[in-house]
């Protein structure tokens, strides 16, 4: 007796068809699952089992095996447990199923409740593209997989619930969702923040174009704090980038609710992570943090304080915007397009050119201190500022300050202008603008030009950085409303590459 079920396996983002086929035969019982099963898959025979008999069906006394399709492809993940068991009834007799249109995925517990699986929402937008369009998926995997319109969700709960569906004795509803763009309320806002425009401007261009940001200032300068604060300003996901996050999310297991990400991600490890945590890896690669910031922020507090390795490892992501990890197992790709943000002091007791502190580090100290960040790193974060402590005055006195709404307004703005300006290519803010069209976009007048000059060869500019600068210059003329960049466009720009003479001696 022979059955076949179809369901689907990972490969980083990208879902392979897995063909369940079931041949039962006489014999001592035993139960062999073949095709390049993980350890997750091979323990699914007990849990299959238990489930069958406590769903009320009798478990066949015979030879079982179970052959996963194409056998030269690994297979790792507990989503198979329901499609084994309904191609074991239906090779055994209880269900005739014929339908070769459903895609089955689902965990399986003991008394034959059916769990939530890692990966839906990947899984069923690749089969989608195969042509697939019946999915049978746990009840609380629905709302996540529910955000593909053009296809059938039907969520189960139990293992005899399934079976009842797919002999027709009952009905399940085909589950539609949508999607819900919502405003998240924050607790903390910009106008906590007392003084400190500068900071502020620098944050709220990084937030326009999408530009990476290094602060250095002295202990208790606001830096963190401001760092927090940040997401407050940035606008919702669409819904394509809300897609390509909540993917990565849901290959993580970390969705909230197994509902869709709508806020662009936050993340922020503590300076003790290793290179891996940061990456991603694995036997079979699972995405790091910064795959897991991909649309949003990744925030390094304390830069110096990571290790120098894990610290190289971004120069690659922040230039490609992907990461590509190689293991024995499966080489891998996952977005990384993220904004990367970082603080640090300016030395290790981080009161060096303080007004009000004096530093008590040597230069051997400092140099040492400041030398894990790499030129090449360096070059690849478009602004770098350096932040004062904030004076008394300024927390004493009752200024309202700015609201993060009212700059979030201002970002939104410039993004729709970019938006509008890169409609027709693959470039969607002005960090993206790739080297050739920079002529095209950042048009320089003569004046821009001649500053730009006298900049590049007073500050050693690389050819990067002068890149860079005119990338920030266009986002900081489009917050202006302006068509053209102009001086005061391009010496804003100019001032946040302007500390690396002072700190790294370039």
């Amino acid at each position: 007796m022979y059955s076949c079920i179809n369901t689907c396996t990972l490969q980083g983002l990208d879902g392979d068809i897995v063909n369940i086929e079931a041949d039962l035969s006489n014999g001592l019982p035993k139960f062999l699952i073949v095709g390049l099963p993980d350890a997750a898959i091979k323990e699914s025979i007990e849990r299959v089992r238990a489930a069958i008999k406590n769903s009320g069906f009798e478990f066949p006394l015979k030879r079982i095996t179970i052959n996963l399709a194409p056998a030269n492809l690994q297979k790792d993940g507990s989503q198979m447990d329901l499609g084994i068991a309904i191609a074991i009834l239906s090779a055994n007799g209880i269900i005739d199923f014929k339908e070769d249109e459903y895609i089955i995925l689902g965990e399986l517990s003991l008394d034959g409740s059916i769990n939530s699986i890692k990966g839906a929402l990947p899984m069923i937008i690749s089969l989608r593209e195969k042509g697939f369009k019946k999915f049978i998926v746990p009840e609380k995997n629905k709302v996540e997989c529910a955000v593909i319109s053009d296809v059938l969700i039907y969520p189960v709960k139990t293992l005899s619930e399934t079976i009842d569906f797919l002999r027709g004795n009952s009905n399940i509803e085909k589950y539609t969702g949508e999607y819900i763009n919502e405003e998240i309320d924050y607790d903390i806002d910009f106008s906590d923040i007392k003084g400190q425009r500068f900071l502020k401007r620098a944050l709220e261009v990084s937030a326009a174009g999408m530009h990476n940001l290094l602060m250095i200032g002295v202990p208790g300068s606001g830096k963190s704090m401001a760092a927090k604060r940040f997401p407050t300003i940035l606008p919702s996901l669409d819904f394509e980038e809300a897609i390509e996050v909540t993917k990565i999310y849901s290959i993580a297991g970390l969705l909230e609710n197994n509902t869709l990400v709508t806020i662009p991600p936050f993340r922020s490890p503590h300076h003790t992570a290793s290179a891996v945590s940061l990456i991603g890896g694995g036997r079979i690669p699972k995405p790091g943090e910064i795959s897991l910031a991909h649309n949003g922020v990744l925030f390094l507090d304390e830069l110096p304080e990571f290790s120098k390795n894990v610290l190289e490892v971004l120069r690659q992501p922040l230039e490609d915007k992907k990461i590509n990890i190689a293991r024995a197992n499966a080489t891998l790709s996952y977005p990384a397009k993220f904004m990367f943000l970082a603080s640090m002091n300016p030395c290790p007791c981080g009161y060096y050119g303080s007004e009000n502190h004096d530093c008590t580090c040597t230069m051997n100290s400092i140099n040492r201190y400041l030398s894990k960040i790499s030129h090449p790193l360096l070059d690849r974060i478009d602004i770098h500022i350096e932040i004062s402590a904030v004076k008394y005055e300024e927390i004493s006195k009752e200024i309202k300050e700015e609201s993060s709404s009212s700059i979030k307004e201002r970002v939104l703005k410039a993004r729709n202008i970019q938006k509008e300006r890169f409609k027709n290519s693959n470039t969607f803010t002005n960090s993206d603008i790739k080297d050739n069209e920079i002529a095209k976009y950042c048009k320089l007048s003569e004046k821009c030009q001649n500053i730009m000059d006298i900049a590049f060869n007073k500050y050693k500019f690389s050819a990067r950085t002068y890149n860079k600068v005119l990338k920030v210059s266009r986002t900081i003329a489009d917050l202006d409303g302006k068509e053209n960049i102009n001086e005061a466009h391009i010496l804003e720009a100019i001032r946040y590459r302007s500390l690396d003479s002072k700190y790294w001696g370039v």
